[in-house]
């Protein structure tokens, strides 16, 4: 046993290719949520009454057969792969057809210091052209009726949303992802929001309704709209999600970010959304820009297998993921999840 800094004993840490038992936990919204033994977050090893596990048939070594080329894996978990590497040199290894939800966060050419290994200063033509060159392999490596989630400046999006359309994806939603804190620029509006772009490949597959809680006030705890009058008539599960996200929280405190990773990470309550509105249970997804592992932890904890590619910092998301150390922000999301073929919207 060893102990963890805050007082608490865990498990020695297994190795890295080894299947981790799953256990379950309350996360901030008080739903289930599962972490390996061994997190400081483990209940004493016991299950929680009234939880189920997800069925263990979901297993990496299923994922297998969706590379196309002997590629060893870095790291890999129960329901995962982590490869380290440029993902245009590992994007061809993946068999077509086989992904059912890509999402895609890229460095945004800001000029930020990801390592040596990125350059996030390119003319704007070579960025352009690098981003279409590896949204092209991920529209070849989607199903029929897949989704692609691409998170970007509108700067970027609006000419990366052409190129996708001239693909032959389908065009569903640009979500608007509200930025907290933002800082204002001379001579322009001022920038509020973040693009998420939200396309298929045919009509999809796979999507399932959110709702998110009515808003109200954080000081009197009052709604804060009358909906015309016809607030009884209200699904009392909450009101549709729309494709403005202005509840998104920004990931600044240590509790919630990588200690090793200085540059942006995205909240898991984006990853979750994503996730659970576009696969159900087993679905695969992929993440071609890992950062810091983020999008692999949700899928882990909601029972979706996942390809991740990652060049720099694949050491941070190992840690992450083996120590259970991605925090999840409160979300009051209401899932209308169902189960097999219920699920899926054709």
């Amino acid at each position: 046993m060893r102990n963890n800094g805050r007082g608490q004993a865990v498990l020695p840490r297994k190795t890295r290719t080894r299947a981790r038992p799953w256990l379950p936990r309350l996360n901030h919204a008080g739903k289930p949520s599962f972490v390996r033994e061994g997190s400081p977050t483990v209940v004493a090893g016991r299950s929680l009454p009234g939880l189920e596990l997800f069925p263990a048939r979901t297993n990496s070594a299923n994922l297998d057969s969706v590379i196309g080329e002997p590629l060893p894996p870095t790291y890999r978990t129960n329901l995962g792969m982590l490869f380290e590497g440029d993902c245009l040199d590992v994007l061809p290894k993946i068999r077509n057809a086989t992904i059912d939800t890509v999402f895609a966060d890229p460095p945004f050419n800001l000029g930020k210091k990801y390592g040596g290994k990125v350059n996030d200063n390119l003319p704007e033509s070579e960025y352009v052209g690098w981003c279409k060159r590896w949204l092209e392999q991920c529209v070849r490596v989607l199903k029929p009726g897949g989704s692609l989630f691409l998170y970007n400046l509108p700067k970027w999006n609006i000419l990366l949303a052409t190129h996708l359309m001239d693909a032959g994806m389908t065009f569903r939603d640009w979500i608007a992802v509200s930025i907290k804190f933002g800082l204002p620029i001379q001579g322009r509006l001022y920038p509020a929001h973040y693009s998420l772009l939200y396309f298929s490949k045919g009509k999809a597959k796979t999507f399932i309704n959110i709702r998110v809680p009515i808003a109200r006030c954080r000081h009197c705890n009052r709604e804060l709209k009358d909906y015309g009058g016809h607030r009884d008539a209200m699904n009392p599960k909450g009101v549709n999600l729309t494709d403005i996200w202005d509840d998104i929280p920004p990931v600044r405190h240590w509790k919630f970010k990588s200690k090793k990773r200085q540059t942006n990470q995205l909240s898991t309550k984006l990853l979750t959304r994503v996730v659970r509105m576009s696969t159900l249970e087993g679905d695969i997804v992929l993440d071609p820009f890992g950062g810091s592992g983020t999008t692999f932890d949700v899928c882990e904890r909601y029972g979706r297998r996942w390809i991740g590619i990652e060049i720099q910092n694949s050491d941070i998301i190992i840690e992450r993921l083996d120590r259970g150390e991605v925090e999840h922000h409160r979300n009051g999301d209401y899932v209308e999840e169902k189960s097999g073929n219920n699920g899926r919207r054709r």
